[in-house]
């Protein structure tokens, strides 16, 4: 696993060079955000190297990727508080209804099926730590990004992907497509998209790809591509 510096208090934890965990920095200990495939001990140990505790794992959506070690580190970390969005928490339990005001296809991508109880399900506005919780559907129908207010750095899962080129959820690009392939509803993941752009983040971190600093101008073309392409598709 590759520890990448971002900030003083953000750090990016890269496997397979392609999957992204992050964790940031508060006073009593880490915040995880999301968990990469099978890599536990490896977050784990990269923690404590860094000199703190994993306090809380939090997840900004199901999928294998990013939830695929969550049991693994619930059982080296017992009482750390494992938090995603109430939607996203019935995919996390195994539980693939749909909700009868959601588009009506069904969630794409390989799902974790987890046991783990969340210690919080979380709401848009709602806060863990410093982080902020936006409502980001689309890519799966209860994804969510979290903002750091005290620098604008935004976590925001695969709402947008960097590996291959910068995309929106759901916008192919062929050198890196399986964010687009996992992706339930284009519609909604380009109005998430356009919303995580009105956030002003300084710094964009996703779960696939380098981070990016002053991210707003790269956000906005992969908007105008997403565009362009649903309108090609009518």
């Amino acid at each position: 696993m590759k520890i990448i510096p971002l900030t003083n208090r953000h750090y990016q934890l890269t496997e397979f060079g392609l999957v992204n965990a992050y964790l940031v920095a508060e006073e009593d200990g880490w915040t995880l955000i999301d968990t990469g495939i099978q890599q536990a001990k490896a977050i784990y140990e990269a923690a404590a190297n860094l000199g703190k505790s994993i306090r809380r794992i939090s997840l900004t959506h199901a999928h294998t990727d990013h939830a695929g070690s969550v049991e693994g580190l619930l059982r080296l970390i017992p009482d750390a508080e494992l938090s995603l969005s109430k939607r996203e928490s019935r995919l996390l339990a195994g539980d693939h209804m749909l909700d009868a005001s959601e588009p009506q296809v069904k969630a794409r991508g390989n799902f974790v099926r987890s046991n783990a109880t969340p210690g919080r399900l979380l709401n848009e506005g709602d806060r863990v730590g410093s982080l902020r919780i936006i409502a980001t559907p689309g890519h799966t129908p209860g994804q969510i990004a979290f903002l750091d207010e005290r620098d604008g750095t935004l976590f925001a899962g695969d709402a947008y992907s960097i590996a291959g080129g910068i995309a929106v959820a759901g916008d192919l690009r062929p050198v890196f497509p399986f964010p687009a392939w996992a992706t339930w509803d284009f519609d909604l993941a380009i109005s998430s998209a356009d919303k995580l752009i009105g956030e002003r983040p300084t710094r964009l971190c996703v779960g696939h790809g380098k981070s990016l600093e002053d991210p707003i101008d790269a956000m906005k073309d992969a908007l105008n591509r997403a565009l362009r392409r649903k309108q090609a598709a009518r």
